[in-house]
């Protein structure tokens, strides 16, 4: 393979390891907002635990997204130098926007959010709490601002300079709202939402679901349970809508992309066909073995079953993106969002009935349903950037123009040789301390001797009253054996 195409395949693989972690730290961030948001609302035990134990999952999650995230951003100018000079000046003020307004927020309360339980009051705790998760909902903000803005860019111009004779471009920032507000940013936003709120969701089930069937710290793991079903089966429907606004804005914005997503090559005059599996074959411009709801396309996008949907033969050759890959990833990706709600909504109606845990066979299911969300969010964002190929910036540079000239092949290779060992080893090490702190389990606080009185100093008096007590007692005892011993 050429230098191209290894430093998209070195990106991909940092990335997509990567973009495990910050869904599912954005999940569980929800999740430990509601859970601990009970518990200071019912003053339950249990729903302690569960805040301390998830809080500690958390960290971990945490750690891993911060470690694998550097590599990136150092992959803009080793790899991508003739992009980041090209873009850098829109592209590097959302992700300067992410470090300061979103980064440092989460970061600095997480300190309290560890170690601060026996240290600060409940309320301050559960503030802290809803700190690190709205500051890992702003940190996706300003990613996807800057991915949206690549995949639907606004609010630049392009402007030449001379180097050595030779005259250059790039895009400068002409309106940071804009850029901010592009065409694509607030759907991909919910997108990335709800798509992490499900991963957390379905993370929580699939643990307390082994405890269930182990019949280890069952009370726990019900609460637990029941508040992520919750999440989960509303998140999944939300999908399903927000995936529908999301489909017809793409559409609107980048109708190839859309085309590829579906299958869709040839404009026609009458309504195109929704595909609900097949092969498509780019030589043959069809999808090969394919079952459709005819019409189903146009009535989706535009509410008519007979209207015209543009077509990748409505596109230049060189500006088409492949289809394979993408109309493949699209589609599990609708699937497994079916299959969330499906299964969320049966699992609601067995809890609703009080059957829910008593059915092993649906714990079983939700053990490795986890699989389902880790999976659906990197087709997602395979099916997203494949799709927009051949551009790295829409309509503006393509990828093909945006890497490093400089850069061989063969020291790509080496990289991604040497990146995989390294992140097989983080993997390992993250499974094994995620195992062992889910084998442990929650662990319930002590039961504490309610006492009279509030403060320091009456805790101290109390502590004193008690040791002259104590002393009077040890004072008189020494009395009643020397008067034993003198009558002896």
């Amino acid at each position: 393979m050429d230098a191209l195409m290894l430093s998209r395949l070195q990106f991909s693989l940092t990335i997509m390891f990567h973009y495990l972690f910050p869904p599912l730290t954005i999940g569980l961030g929800v999740l430990l907002v509601v859970i601990e948001g009970l518990y200071l609302k019912t003053r339950n035990a249990q729903y302690g635990a569960a805040a301390r134990f998830w809080t500690r999952i958390f960290a971990l999650v945490f750690a891993m997204g911060v470690v694998t995230g550097i590599v990136m951003e150092f992959q803009f100018g080793t790899n991508w130098s003739t992009y980041s000079r090209y873009v850098g000046d829109v592209f590097g003020s959302a992700l300067a926007a992410e470090g300061i307004f979103a980064f440092f927020l989460e970061s600095g309360f997480l300190a309290v959010l560890l170690f601060g339980w026996d240290r600060v009051s409940p309320r301050m705790h559960f503030f802290s709490t809803c700190m690190v998760a709205l500051g890992s909902i702003f940190s996706s903000i300003w990613i996807v601002v800057a991915n949206s803005w690549q995949q639907t860019p606004r609010g630049h111009q392009l402007v030449e300079y001379v180097v050595d004779g030779v005259v250059h471009q790039r895009a400068e920032t002409v309106n940071f709202l804009e850029v901010v507000l592009n065409y694509s940013t607030v759907h991909r936003l919910l997108h990335v939402w709800i798509g992490a709120f499900i991963l957390g969701a379905f993370f929580v089930m699939s643990v307390t679901a082994w405890y269930i069937l182990r019949g280890r710290h069952v009370e726990f793991a019900r609460k637990s349970f029941g508040a992520a079903l919750v999440v989960g089966a509303v998140s999944s429907i939300a999908a399903l809508v927000q995936g529908d606004l999301q489909a017809k804005n793409v559409h609107r914005h980048q109708p190839a992309k859309l085309a590829a997503f579906e299958g869709h090559f040839q404009t026609g005059q009458e309504g195109a066909p929704l595909y609900l599996f097949g092969i498509p074959s780019e030589a043959q411009q069809r999808v090969k073995y394919g079952i459709a709801i005819p019409g189903g396309l146009s009535f989706l996008l535009l509410g008519d079953w007979n209207a015209p949907v543009k077509g990748l033969d409505a596109f230049p050759a060189d500006e088409r993106p492949p289809v394979l890959i993408p109309f493949v990833t699209f589609h599990v990706m609708v699937g497994l969002g079916v299959f969330f709600i499906v299964l969320t909504l049966v699992a609601l109606a067995f809890w609703w009935r009080g059957t829910l845990f008593d059915k092993r066979w649906l714990m079983w299911v939700f053990v490795f349903a986890v699989a389902g969300p880790f999976i659906a969010n990197e087709l997602g964002w395979v099916a997203a950037e494949v799709g927009r190929q051949p551009w790295i910036v829409q309509g503006v540079l393509k990828t093909s123009e945006a890497f490093s000239p400089s850069v061989s092949a063969g020291q790509i290779l080496g990289s991604i040789i040497m990146f995989g060992l390294i992140y097989l080893l983080l993997f390992a090490l993250f499974i094994y301390l995620l195992n062992a702190k889910i084998k442990l389990g929650p662990q319930m606080p002590a039961p504490t001797v309610p006492v009279a009185g509030h403060g320091y100093l009456d805790t101290a008096a109390r502590l004193a009253d008690h040791a002259g007590d104590s002393m009077t007692d040890v004072r008189g005892d020494d009395a009643a054996r020397l008067r034993r011993r003198d009558d002896g």
